[in-house]
């Protein structure tokens, strides 16, 4: 692991893979706040913009984001939705929920290496007996902050009841 520079800024706080790897969550009516970011065949284009935005929109309605996450879904190689939990509905945006439970696996390395993982995770989940729906991303820091620490987690989530 990388130890940051005491002049660096880190603006992520450092991810710990073993609270989430492999597990289970059953969330009632766990808070989101829904947007978008441009991609290019699946490599997002705005990304950074979109979350500073959300970021202080969120901030500003004195909200906050647990567990710092952001949950991404391609929905086209166009367009990626965004997801942020919220400590409460945020005015303007759009407002969601989800309820269930939700396996997780924890990723580490390049994000070239995302179809890679999202088909581990479909064959360890199906091997599991899960059946899955969706999948949803949790890239647990950002590109800085990951360099900084050494490490790139990306959570993958998707919803198995």
């Amino acid at each position: 692991m990388t130890i940051p520079d005491e002049n660096e800024e880190i603006c992520c706080a450092e991810f710990n893979p073993t609270l989430w790897d492999d597990k289970t969550f059953t969330w009632i009516n766990k808070k989101f706040i829904n947007d978008s970011i441009c991609s290019l065949f699946y490599i997002p284009i705005n990304f950074g913009k979109v979350m500073t935005r959300l970021d202080k929109e969120i901030r500003s309605h004195d909200a906050f984001i647990p567990d710092m996450m952001w949950l991404t879904e391609h929905s086209s190689p166009w367009k990626i939705n965004v997801h942020a939990a919220v400590s409460k509905e945020i005015p303007n945006y759009k407002n969601t929920i989800l309820t269930g439970t939700f396996y997780c696996k924890v990723y580490e390395g390049s994000f070239r290496d995302s179809k890679i993982w999202c088909e581990d995770f479909e064959k360890v989940a199906k091997s599991k007996g899960y059946s899955t729906k969706k999948l949803y991303k949790w890239c647990t820091t950002c590109p800085k902050c990951a360099k900084k620490f050494g490490k790139n987690y990306v959570a993958i989530f998707s919803q198995i009841d």
